[in-house]
Order: C-alpha cells, then sequence, then structure tokens
C-alpha cells in the first residue's frame, strides 16, 4: 500500500516528540514504525467499511425476512379463512341460555345440539358462534338470577330454552310464564339491539291435562306479551322415542341431539342469515 511521503514525514516528527530524550532511535527505526502503523491504519479502515457493509446487508436481509414471514403469516390466514389478509370476519355471538338438554347431559360436548348446530352453521357459511350457555337443573328462576353474568359478553341474539325443569317440578305456570318473561326484560335492556327467540317446552303428561295445557300455553303467552318469536318445541321427534333418547327418557342421546339440531338449524336459518350478512334481524 502507497503512502504518501509528506504523511510519513509528520508521523516520524510525532513519533519523536513522544520518546523520550534518553531514548536513541535514528530515523530508518522511526520511518519503518511510521509505515507499521500507517498500514495497521488502513487495514482498520478497510474492516470498518466492511462491518458496516454488513450490518447493512444483516438488516437488509432481517427486513427481508420478517417481510416474507410477514407475508407468509398472511397467506395462511387467508388460506385458512377464505378472505384476503385486510378482510375482517364478522362473527356474531348467538348465546343459548337453556338447561341440561343444552348442556348436553350424558353427551360428549361436541355431541351436544348447541355444538352440532354450531357445525350446521359453519357448512351453511354462517358467520355465527354459538355460545352454549346451558346448566343442568335450572329452573326459570334460575335463568332469570343467572342471566345478569350470562351475558356479560354482547349478543347479537339469545336463544331461551328455559322451563323444562319448571314443567318437570310442577312449578305453576304463571310463574314460569313470568320469569321468562322478567329474562326477555333483562335482555333487552342490556342489548337493546339483540334478537330474542324462545323455544316452546312442555311439561310431562304425569301432572294431568289442565297442567300440561297452560304450561303449554304460558309460551304462546310470552310470545305475545314480549312480541318475539316461537318456535316449535325443542324434542320435536325425538320425545318419547326410545332409540333417540338416553335411559332416563329425557335427554336425548347422540343421534336424538342431530335431529334436535337439524330441527333448531331450520328454525333459525333466517336469523342467520340476517346476522350473517350484518344486516338487522328481523324485528321481534
Amino acid at each position: 500500500m502507497r503512502i504518501e511521503k509528506k504523511g510519513m514525514v509528520r508521523r516520524i516528527h510525532a513519533l519523536r516528540s513522544m520518546v523520550p530524550r534518553s531514548t536513541v532511535l535514528n530515523s530508518t527505526v522511526l520511518k519503518n514504525i511510521a509505515l507499521r502503523n500507517a498500514r495497521l491504519s488502513c487495514v482498520a479502515v478497510l474492516l470498518a467499511g466492511a462491518c458496516s457493509g454488513g450490518e447493512k446487508a444483516g438488516s437488509a436481509k432481517a427486513s427481508t425476512d420478517s417481510a416474507t414471514s410477514t407475508k407468509s403469516t398472511q397467506g395462511n390466514t387467508s388460506a385458512a379463512t377464505g378472505q384476503t389478509a385486510t378482510e375482517t370476519i364478522h362473527s356474531a355471538r348467538v348465546v343459548i341460555l337453556g338447561t341440561s338438554l343444552t348442556a348436553g347431559l350424558g353427551l360428549d360436548p361436541s355431541e351436544a345440539y348447541p355444538a352440532l348446530l354450531q357445525q350446521l352453521a359453519d357448512s351453511a357459511k354462517f358467520h355465527i358462534t354459538i355460545v352454549n350457555a346451558g346448566l343442568s337443573g335450572e329452573t326459570s328462576a334460575g335463568a332469570l338470577r343467572r342471566s345478569t353474568w350470562v351475558l356479560d359478553q354482547p349478543a347479537a341474539a339469545v336463544v331461551l330454552e328455559v322451563g323444562a325443569n319448571d314443567g318437570l317440578r310442577g312449578v305453576n305456570p304463571d310463574s314460569t310464564q313470568a320469569n321468562i318473561e322478567a329474562l326477555v326484560d333483562v335482555i333487552r335492556n342490556k342489548y337493546p339491539s339483540a334478537r330474542v327467540v324462545l323455544v316452546q317446552m312442555e311439561a310431562p303428561p304425569n301432572f294431568g291435562r289442565d297442567y300440561t295445557t297452560r304450561f303449554h300455553d304460558a309460551y304462546a303467552g310470552v310470545a305475545k306479551a314480549k312480541k318475539i318469536e316461537l318456535l316449535p318445541f325443542l324434542l320435536d321427534s325425538v320425545a318419547g322415542i326410545a332409540t333417540l333418547n338416553q335411559s332416563d327418557g329425557i335427554h336425548p342421546n347422540k343421534n336424538g341431539s342431530k335431529i334436535v339440531a337439524r330441527n333448531l338449524f331450520r328454525a333459525l336459518t333466517p336469523l342467520f342469515v340476517a346476522l350473517s350478512s350484518g344486516s338487522p334481524a328481523p324485528s321481534n
């Protein structure tokens, strides 16, 4: 590497000033030291440039890797959802507030009718999230008390499967009706735009014809008083059929649960269509 003469002279003078007077160094020694230092300086400059270039290259590569990773992630999301990376899927929450029939007593959670209803909704490409809020043994009075915390999250619609245990216990149908009406009021007060749907339930015949008739009519009374939709009997085509029920003769087995889900899906399809499209649900 070529060193200019003037630069070497300046380095020699600098070295001379740094050496103690008692030390004897001739010009040749000083020239060699200056030349070595100059070479080391050049090497340091080259290394600094190489390191700087390496950092820039590494930074560029990291940026490229990051962009590739993000793109890959977005691609996976798109493949999984069928939407572009910039699209957001709206999923309406549909809460089913119910008893052990909704909870799926005696069944695997995946076999309970709310889970099957979710599968049917997914297959139909409805953007619906079914929330199973079933509780075994609960009466209409219990559902009313529980509603304050069950509805802690926003709901686009609430399906009421309540009162079955009232019928099993012989609760006064007037009380059942009053509890369900109060429950509808709680939902409307908390989520005014939520759609409320009531599912017909029936009492067993052992309490007599008068009781079963009054119990049946209580649901129609709620629907009329609160102007909400009344769906057919939850266990239609399932109740009383041994091959579709568990050994207790009350709760559907997995085959009976499939029928319940299909029946309910047909009844709820207009609501699901409205919720999935983002348009207002049909008025209560």
